[in-house]
């Protein structure tokens, strides 16, 4: 039995894959894509270091020459608790009506129902500041005190309700409902997307075990939706935070640190602060009022590194995987 001991000729190699053509148009996307990430870094550097810069005279000036006579420290302390609850308050109201109208808009409204109230969620966000404040200050605010003065008399042994109750209606319960009204169609319109991502597939798996609508929905689009409603929320939080004109209408600041919601003594917000006293201020007092700007700036840098890290951790637990 004789074997072929002959030497086997060498294999070619393969050629190497063609390299991609690189289109000019694809070069100067790629390039206006890089160059607009790096400005936005540029700018929000450029941004704090302005801000450093000009709120170290107020956070090493004497006690006894900032306003109020305790230090910056003492100055800011009430203004980063009172933005913080009215920001607070207002999520709490927006978020679970947020998420309920988003739900009626993709999975129960009709079609029609559904585009036409989409769009006039869309349009509450196009509306200004200021004419939230007028509304809240000359209306909203008054039409209130009936149900301010009903939370007095009979959850007054609430301390956030124990009043006495304000006249006007400059509480800082109306002014979370006025921001929540502000913030509401942020939260809608990104809960809404994500909620139409989910996958058909996901839905009809859940209907076709028998399980009712609302149960598809607790089981297959809301663990689906869930790090979307985190995003919105958190892009409604960074809007009540630096809220302005509307906090200035309708609040009757009296400084101080209070959690009565009803009662006509309020700590005031960093953002209206800024906005009633920096007409009329000079020298240190401006630079007071930049330091708590650069406050309000490591708050809101704060809670979206927050909102960032428990988006990416539930994203392996996501109905999406």
């Amino acid at each position: 039995m004789s074997t072929d001991a002959s030497p086997r000729p060498p294999q070619a190699a393969a050629p190497p894959p063609p390299k991609p053509v690189v289109q000019p148009g694809d070069r100067v996307f790629s390039g206006m894509a890089k160059g607009s990430g790096i400005l936005i870094l540029v700018l929000l550097a450029g941004v704090a270091a302005f801000l450093v810069a000009q709120s170290l005279p107020a956070v090493l000036a004497p006690a006894e020459d900032v306003q109020g006579g305790g230090g910056f420290v003492v100055y800011v302390w009430p203004l980063v608790f009172g933005t913080l609850l009215a920001a607070v308050i207002a999520l709490l109201i927006a978020t679970p009506l947020s998420v309920a109208v988003a739900l009626f808009i993709t999975h129960y409204a009709p079609r029609r129902l559904a585009a036409a109230l989409g769009y006039v969620i869309d349009l509450l966000a196009a509306v200004p500041s200021i004419v939230y404040g007028l509304w809240g200050a000359y209306t909203f605010s008054i039409a209130s005190v009936p149900f301010l003065l009903w939370l007095e008399n009979n959850l007054g042994w609430i301390p956030l309700f124990a009043g006495p109750a304000s006249n006007a209606g400059r509480a800082m319960l109306v002014v979370g409902a006025v921001l929540a009204i502000m913030i509401l169609p942020i939260i809608t319109a990104v809960a809404r997307e994500v909620f139409l991502q989910t996958p058909k597939l996901h839905e009809e798996a859940a209907l076709a075990l028998g399980a009712t609508r609302w149960e598809m929905i607790r089981m297959a689009v809301l663990p689906f939706g869930r790090s979307g409603i985190i995003s919105g929320a958190m892009l409604g939080l960074g809007r009540a935070l630096g809220e302005t004109m509307a906090v200035a209408l309708i609040l009757s600041i009296s400084g101080g640190v209070t959690f009565n919601l009803i009662s006509n003594g309020n700590p005031g917000t960093i953002a209206a602060n800024i906005a009633l006293q920096f007409p009329e201020a000079s020298g240190l007092d401006v630079n007071v009022l930049i330091a708590s700007g650069l406050v309000l700036f490591l708050i809101t840098l704060a809670i979206n590194s927050l909102a960032r890290y428990i988006i990416n951790r539930r994203r392996d637990f996501s109905g999406a995987n």
